[in-house]
Parts: C-alpha cells; structure tokens; sequence
C-alpha cells in the first residue's frame, strides 16, 4: 500500500500526478513527494518498524512505492559505531560513525538512493536505466539493474576511478565516459532521456530516487535510541542526502517517533565547494565551479539542490566547511588506524570538516556527533596510494627479519622487553 499522494513543487506548490516528472512546468522548480501523514501515522510506530526486517523497508510508509519491494533486501541498516578510539584522540567522548562503507551491494550510501528509484522505475514499466555520476552511483544502478533484469547505461566524467569503471562493467552495464566534468555529463544526460524515453535515476526520477535517502537519517535516529544527534555532519555534492537527513529528521519528529533537536552540518571538498562559498557568504546565491580535488565523488560543481542544503543547514542552525585534499588524506588515515573503517575521499572529507567544526567551537566535547561516511575506500585505491608505506621485502630468513625488526621503532624495546 502506498501513502504517496501527489508530486508538489517545492517553489510555487503546484501538484502534479505520480509520474516520472522532476521539474515543474510553471515555474521550474523541482518536484518533491507528498505523503499522508495522517495515516502514516496510524499505522508507523516504533514496534512496528523495529519488528521487520533489518533494511531500508523497514520505513516503507515515508518511501515513494505501490509494490511489494524486491530490491534492496539487504541495503540499509549499516552499522553506527560509537568511535571511542577516534573520539579520545579529537576531544569528542560522543563520536559516532554512520558507516555506510558495508552497505549492500556496492557500499555506498547510493544503494538505498537507487533501491527506490529502480523499484520505481519498474512500476512505471521502464525496460531501460541509466544515471549520470561520478562514481557511486553508476555501480549502485548497474548492480540494480541487474537484479532487475533492465538494461543499463552508465554515464561518467573522464577520470573516475577504476574500481568504479569496472565496478559498474561487470554487472553487464554499458559504461560511456565523457570528456568533461560531471555538469557536463548531466547536461548530455537530460538530452538522452528527453530523446530516448529511459529512466534516468537522477533525473526524471529524481524525486523518488532522493526520498531513499532518508532511510540514512532514519536509522541514525533509531539506532541513537528512538533520539537526535546533536549534530550531524555530511557530505555534499549534488545536494541529494543532506537535506533529505533534515527531512528524515523532520518527519519522524512530526509522526510522534522522537523528539528533540539537531543541527546538520555541510561538508564539501574545498576544490570543489560552491555550496560552502553560499554559506559563508551569506547569499542564497550557489556560483558554478570547476572541480578540481580527489574525492572524485563528491566532485560536482553545479550542485542541483544545492539551494535545498544552504536551507535546510540555516534552519537547523548548522554550518559547514570545506577540506583540503591533504586534510581528506590525513582524516582517511585517521579514522582506519583508530577505528578500522577505511573511507572513501568523501567520507575523509566529512571527517576532516568535524575535526574543523569541534576546533571552531561548533561541537562541543560532550554532544552527540554523527559523521556521515558515505563511501568504501577500497573503491578509490589511487587517491591514497601516495601516503601509504610500501612493503618492506626481505628474503624468507629469521636473520633478516630480526636485522629489519630492530631497525624499526619500538623494536628493539620490543625485543628487549619479550627477553
């Protein structure tokens, strides 16, 4: 059963059909989904979601489907670790890490993004997807895709990571690189699905495909205990998760679920980071950029709901920042040697703007944090194979071994002590 009831403009209100539209006709503005709360409401409470299956379905009434879900069985409900290593280490006793390295199949957040917008896509008879992306996304709707049994075309900037060329690939997917940036592949993108009827995920069913981004928000509140983080700090490119968190957030508190307060908080790539430049200036004005940083998948300069992340960060009385490339490497590294989690460029990015807002005074030592880690490392190799030690070789011998233990630190203490 579904409890959407219409697709509305989130600039003027004009209300549209369930359809795969994404732009209004009056004035251009983007369209959002409308639900029935009223009876969300009678039926969504807390024993009621914590008695079902532990994936993003669990929230199925707040997401846009008529059919019995078959994608996504096992995305969602990644874990949320409470960073005690990391936390000492940065002054921060409530740290908590969102990790959506493990989610399933492609460990990203963009699983449970593309887990609704192909279900979607197959209600509306759709044979043939396809997306835009810088990476992420491109596996998620390829894996998708298959599961399904649709056709798929991929479209990426020149430049992306391998692991995630060939991680679209071998679902069978047809993967296009572009030369130019990621604006330039969504403009191309738009003409094709114009021209050739296909359902573009993040464009004609972009208000489908963004609403499963709230199951990230969610879970964050179910898993703090039925509360709000203080703060919550996440990524953006084009603007699809941060405030679809806030909605999330929104939502439950307005069904009754939790109660309490938050403040979000955005995190770009300082090589990258159109949307930071807005805020600190205090403009609603979101200038263009060229990217030019290593977290790749967070690269986009024309961010299209970027508007929508300036709002929903000044609602909550939340901030943000930009990182450097080298504070991305730093914040990666740091949080696999404290916690054993190793993140994409974007999560170091999230990470490395928390370390900036706790030292800025924004988060205090004793509130509640959440760092929103969107991205599996193993997918990006080459944006830390510069820091990384490189392995020693020595011959299969003890000699050698005790000559280059000795000669590391701590060794020979080591070696002392264990006599």
């Amino acid at each position: 059963m579904s409890y959407v009831t219409s697709l509305k403009c989130r600039e003027c209100g004009q209300e549209y059909p369930i359809t795969p539209v994404h732009v209004c006709e009056t004035c251009f503005g983007p369209l959002e989904v409308v639900y029935d709360y009223e009876r969300i409401r009678k039926v969504l409470t807390r024993a009621a979601i914590e008695s079902r299956p532990h994936n993003l379905w669990r929230y199925r009434e707040l997401l846009p489907v008529d059919s019995e879900p078959e994608m996504g069985p096992f995305s969602g409900y990644t874990p949320l670790l409470h960073a005690r290593r990391l936390g000492a280490q940065v002054g921060l006793n409530k740290l908590y890490i969102k990790d959506d390295t493990v989610n399933h199949p492609t460990l990203s957040y963009k699983d449970r993004v593309v887990a609704v917008a192909i279900t979607k896509a197959r209600e509306f008879g759709f044979t043939t997807v396809s997306c835009a992306s810088t990476g992420n996304l491109a596996t998620a709707v390829a894996a998708h895709a298959a599961r399904a049994g649709l056709r798929c075309y991929i479209f990426m900037p020149e430049g992306v990571e391998s692991g995630k060329i060939v991680g679209s690939t071998i679902y069978g997917a047809k993967v296009i690189t572009i030369r130019g940036n990621y604006d330039d592949v969504n403009r191309l993108c738009s003409e094709i699905a114009d021209k050739y009827g296909w359902a573009f995920v993040n464009i004609n069913l972009r208000p489908y495909y963004t609403e499963g981004a709230k199951t990230f928000g969610f879970e964050v509140a179910e898993q703090l205990g039925w509360r709000l983080p203080d703060h919550i700090v996440v990524p953006t490119a084009g603007g699809t998760i941060l405030p679809k968190v806030a909605k999330a957030f929104k939502e439950f508190k307005d069904l009754g679920l939790i109660e309490g307060s938050f403040k979000i908080h955005c995190a770009q790539a300082a090589g990258s980071a159109p949307v930071i430049a807005a805020l600190h200036k205090g403009t609603d004005l979101i200038l263009p950029v060229k990217p030019n940083t290593i977290a790749k998948s967070i690269a986009i300069g024309n961010p299209a709901d970027g508007y929508y992340v300036l709002k929903a960060v000044r609602e909550s009385g939340g901030w943000g920042e930009g990182a450097s490339d080298p504070e991305i490497l730093d914040a990666i590294g740091l949080l696999a040697r404290t916690e054993g989690i190793f993140a994409e460029p974007a999560g170091g990015t999230t990470l490395a703007v928390t370390l900036k807002l706790a030292h800025q005074g924004r988060i205090k030592p004793d509130e509640t944090v959440v760092v929103s880690i969107t991205g599996n490392g193993y997918k990006t190799l080459e944006a830390v194979a510069g820091i990384i030690e490189q392995p020693v070789i020595i011959e299969a011998r003890l000699a050698e071994f005790d000559a280059l233990y000795e000669r590391l630190p701590n060794g020979k203490r080591a070696v002392a002590g264990a006599a």
